[in-house]
């Protein structure tokens, strides 16, 4: 598939949740091709994860901006939510990793010179 291809088959979706005021996620930003790349390009830069599913981008695409996502659909956003709570950015797993690989020193009380 050419690059090209590759781009018109693209396809994003952004979404809001407000408990305090909404029933359920709401879509605030959806397209296809160029569109839905500047839409994860703007996601990543600004700290948003992104998850990739393109059956449910599809079928989130259909739907209106301003629109409640429908029940139906509810099990699979859940699933996203649940991925989304065990989601670590880079930094954050870089910072994990690099103080799991420092070893730590251990207080022995005694002055520095004196310590073995």
């Amino acid at each position: 598939m050419s690059e090209f291809n590759e781009l018109l088959n693209k396809k994003a979706v952004a979404l809001t949740y407000d408990e305090d005021r909404q029933a359920a996620p709401v879509i605030v930003a959806s397209g296809m091709g160029y569109l839905a790349e500047k839409i994860v390009e703007t996601a990543e830069k600004s700290g948003v994860p992104v998850y990739e599913d393109n059956s449910l981008a599809t079928l989130l695409t259909q739907l209106e901006l301003g629109t409640e996502i429908p029940e139906e659909l509810y099990k699979a956003i859940v699933d996203i939510y649940i991925y989304f709570l065990n989601y670590k950015t880079k930094e954050e797993a870089e910072t994990a990793e690099m103080t799991e690989e420092q070893p730590m020193e251990q207080e022995t009380g005694l002055p520095e010179d004196a310590q073995p």
